[in-house]
């Protein structure tokens, strides 16, 4: 079965990454209470590609911000519809984004829904 995912892309302040690491550990596993199957967040690391654009381009990030990629997978689109309802409204959200100052800022955030279009699956092969 095809899975379904939220993928984002943010900047975050590079000193503040501690503070919004902290919070999104707590968040994803809220989101995988509520249904989620996998939570991952990457730090860029290595952004250019001559004759692309940048992802650092892309969230129109300042100097001294880090650049945040991440995604949630969920079984099915419906499934995600369901568990995003869930997390919207429990209340640990809203306490845990009240008490951070991680310098998330979700009008600067690129994120979307993604069906599956090709996957391609390494093998362990020894």
């Amino acid at each position: 079965m095809a899975h379904y995912i939220d993928g984002f892309v943010l900047p975050i302040p590079r000193d503040r990454l501690d503070e919004y690491k902290r919070i999104v550990e707590t968040a994803a596993e809220i989101w995988k209470e509520h249904g989620a199957l996998d939570y991952r967040e990457y730090v860029g690391d290595d952004l250019l590609l001559t004759g692309t654009r940048s992802f650092t381009d892309l969230a129109a990030a300042i100097d001294g911000e880090a650049i945040v990629f991440g995604w949630v997978e969920f079984e099915s689109r419906e499934a995600r519809d369901v568990a995003n309802k869930k997390v919207a409204t429990d209340p640990r959200m809203a306490e845990l984004m009240n008490s951070s100052n991680s310098g998330f800022d979700a009008k600067r955030m690129a994120y979307g829904g993604f069906r599956s279009f090709v996957r391609l699956a390494c093998s362990d092969t020894g």
